[in-house]
């Protein structure tokens, strides 16, 4: 895939000197101390310090005691539900799905849309997250405003892969024993008040044709196509997103296994393909280096082993697993077969939290639940996963290291803080010691848009002020929402109940639904 630069604008040449660089083949734990110089959006030169000097003009960024690491690229994330942060606490994911998703609420505003891109983007930033891979879900489906949306980013200054999430099958042929449990009666509850898409859209075309005029807008906005996951779109549609991403060069984002119930339906209802999704998609030619499977939770060796074959990626949202009862997934595994695997923060209503560190000590972590011996992965391994993997996920090589010709995606870490009293490893005590605390400065594309802590692009308080200001209408939208939904709790739990005395093929939870 082609990597793409960002338009002129009126950055300037900046030398970063004197903090220690990280280097994801260098010491990891000691890492050098080096001088690095920036130039129209690319890195120019990693050097000892002293060896470069500022030119007329040159700012000259400060940075001893510092520490430089590549800005994180979190390569799985919904910015549609960024305003219902906190307001669900450990529900099952198929519950929380019809609470919090957008097919469940009437339209929103365009101003809402800016303000939840935003307040997402925002704490994206703030925590060292240069790169947003946003699968966005539009009800309806309108150029206006997704054009929001991608305002919204340019105006922050991020980088976003924008997926725009779509499906086509309705809830309930895509989860189990919803048609036999759940009375025709009550079915009008799983659905929102308005569809995506009118009926008989050519869904993929209409997309492309988006994409296509958008393309060559801003070098900061990339784009993707974004089936919600292979059960929920028919076989027809998935071969239109498979020679849409082929000749148009565009990468796909899905879910796949997440939860029991994504799983269960699979072995029943592609019993032909043995079982699995990632064969099928296999067989209709989707299977290759531009697709990225989110959560894989419920994967069989099988299907890892297919992943690898094809280059096809992995984004693993640890954090968001646990609080959705989802399961943890076969990290070491996937690691060992040596399939691309990168990180996520998923949802702001399901992790409450866009926060890499977070999610990189839940993935250095989890593994010890399933193997007692010492092993992969390492703090090392988080990092890769954070930077090169989620970059890779989009075809970019030009992201997620610090090294002479990358982007000058950058974060400034601050080793004052206590997370590094004493530093005994940078790697471990980033993966495992800091919480986000210690982000002091955020550069993308050679542009610093977090100053010492501050947003420098947007007027924070101003877009806090207008959040507070729209939460009251979406507060009660969230109450009608649950009054609706209420009645079909015994039933999906139910569901659930059922799916958890299923023999899957993989275990990964501990104990089952009660």
């Amino acid at each position: 895939m082609h990597s793409s630069h960002s338009l002129p604008d009126s950055r300037v040449r900046t030398l970063i000197r004197g903090a220690r660089v990280y280097d994801h083949d260098g010491d990891t734990d000691a890492p050098a101390d080096r001088d690095v110089l920036v130039d129209g959006g690319d890195i120019m030169s990693v050097s000892a310090p002293g060896q470069l000097a500022p030119g007329p003009g040159d700012e000259v960024l400060d940075a001893h005691g510092c520490l430089l690491v590549p800005g994180f690229f979190n390569a799985h994330y919904h910015s549609h539900d960024t305003l219902l942060r906190g307001c669900f606490e450990t529900p099952s994911l198929d519950f929380w799905g019809l609470l919090g998703m957008p097919p469940s609420y009437p339209r929103r505003s365009r101003e809402e849309l800016r303000l939840r891109t935003l307040a997402g983007a925002i704490e994206c930033l703030r925590a060292g997250i240069t790169t947003i891979q946003d699968m966005n879900t539009l009800v309806p489906f309108d150029e206006d405003d997704l054009d929001v949306v991608i305002s919204a980013y340019e105006e922050l200054g991020i980088r976003c892969v924008l997926a725009p999430q779509f499906t086509n099958q309705g809830r309930m042929k895509a989860r189990v024993f919803y048609e036999e449990l759940i009375p025709e009666a009550e079915r009008w509850r799983l659905a929102g008040p308005q569809r995506q898409f009118p009926e008989g859209t050519a869904i993929v075309e209409r997309l492309r044709s988006a994409i296509r005029t958008r393309r060559d807008r801003s070098g900061l906005i990339t784009f993707a196509l974004g089936p919600s996951s292979p059960e929920t779109v028919t076989r027809d549609v998935w071969e239109a997103i498979a020679e849409a991403s082929r000749d148009d060069d565009l990468p796909v984002y899905t879910h796949v296994y997440e939860n029991r119930g994504m799983t269960h339906i699979a072995r029943e209802a592609y019993a032909a393909n043995q079982g699995s999704l990632i064969h099928w998609l296999a067989e209709i030619g989707a299977l290759d280096s531009r697709i990225s499977f989110a959560h894989s939770v419920w994967m069989r060796d099988d299907e890892i082993e297919a992943i690898a074959r094809a280059g096809a990626h992995v984004v693993l949202n640890p954090v968001g697993n646990l609080k959705t009862h989802s399961g943890i997934a076969p990290i070491r595994e996937m690691l060992s077969a040596g399939v691309n695997v990168a990180l996520g923060c998923d949802n702001c209503s399901c992790t409450d939290v866009q926060n890499m560190f977070q999610s990189m000590k839940a993935f250095a972590a989890l593994p010890a639940i399933c193997h007692l011996d010492d092993g992969p992965p390492r703090a090392s391994d988080a990092m890769r996963a954070a930077t090169l993997a989620g970059a890779r996920t989009a075809g970019r090589d030009d992201l997620g290291a610090i090294r002479a010709g990358m982007r000058a995606d950058i974060v400034v870490i601050d080793l004052d803080d206590p997370a590094y009293l004493p530093l005994n490893s940078v790697a471990r005590q980033l993966v495992y010691s800091e919480c986000g605390r210690g982000v002091r400065d955020v550069m993308v594309d050679g542009r610093l848009v977090v100053r010492e802590g501050r947003v420098t692009t947007v007027d924070v308080a101003a877009i806090r002020a207008e959040v507070r200001a729209t939460m009251p209408a979406l507060l009660a939208d969230l109450e009608t929402v649950r009054e609706r939904i209420g009645p079909l709790a015994p039933m999906i739990r139910e569901a659930e109940r059922r799916t958890s005395e299923a023999d899957l093929g993989v275990r990964r939870t501990l104990i089952g639904l009660r």
